[in-house]
């Protein structure tokens, strides 16, 4: 989208915000809407401060406010010396069981991933107890950077008994895709979450900076007979990844 097209966008939204709330607050829901309605994709930059400050003939500190709000709420993403750009926020519901690809296109979004690494090899200590397989065992690991609509957003690890998967040229971008043809498709799953740092090889994959809160998540996936089929461990980005409950009574 063009700078002008965007700041039109922005504008509108302003218009139709609601006048009883602080400037900022209503700059903040108008990018808000834009960006929920889809009408400010995922990875569009948004012209600097000035610039916003000048054409939408707001001040600055307004402009500052509002953007910092987004930012916080993990709508924007903003670094030192570089553009500030629309984040890519993705729900997660935890009461079903659905692979990367699946949240993905349910957001309207493009799933992809960048391999890292896919290796027949022994497993880990951590592997053999997850996977409850002895240390003699071979397994298909495999390593890659998930993103939407080209944006990084999870570093994820994913390790398969090679009685399921021989081979690593069987699985292309999506894992599932392969179990399911050879009709292994998890059928639940148990998984726990922690919070984590960004180590410097993560920062480097997910274009955050060392040090930057991830949410880190292992899950071990069954198939309908009880055997386990994939133990896995993703770290997100916090800013971009909401994982969604719901409780009832």
């Amino acid at each position: 989208m063009a700078t002008d097209e965007l700041i039109e966008a922005i504008g509108k939204e302003l218009q139709v915000s609601a006048s009883g709330l602080p400037l900022y607050k209503r700059l903040k829901a108008a990018i808000e809407t834009a960006i929920l309605s889809n009408t400010l994709k995922a990875g569009a930059v948004l012209p600097g401060e000035r610039v916003l400050a000048e054409t939408l003939s707001l001040s600055r500190v307004t402009i500052r406010k509002a953007l910092a709000l987004l930012e916080e709420e993990g709508f924007l993403n903003r670094r030192h010396g570089f553009k500030t750009e629309v984040g890519s926020r993705v729900e997660k519901s935890l009461s079903t069981l659905t692979s990367f690809s699946e949240d993905i296109l349910a957001r309207g979004l493009v799933p992809g991933c960048i391999w890292l690494s896919k290796q027949i090899s022994r497993p880990s200590p951590t592997e053999m107890m997850a996977l409850g397989i002895a240390g003699n065992s071979n397994i298909l690991r495999m390593k890659r950077i998930r993103t939407a609509d080209g944006v990084p957003i999870a570093v994820e690890t994913s390790t398969v008994p090679v009685r399921f998967i021989p081979s690593a040229n069987m699985v292309g971008d999506s894992l599932y895709e392969t179990l399911e043809t050879r009709g292994f498709l998890p059928q639940r799953a148990v998984q726990r979450m922690r919070s984590r740092a960004a180590s410097v090889e993560d920062a480097q994959h997910l274009h955050c900076d060392a040090g930057a809160p991830l949410l880190m998540t292992e899950r071990r996936c069954f198939l309908g007979d009880g055997q386990i089929v994939e133990y896995c461990e993703s770290r997100y980005k916090g800013d971009v990844y909401d994982f969604v409950f719901e409780l009832r009574r």
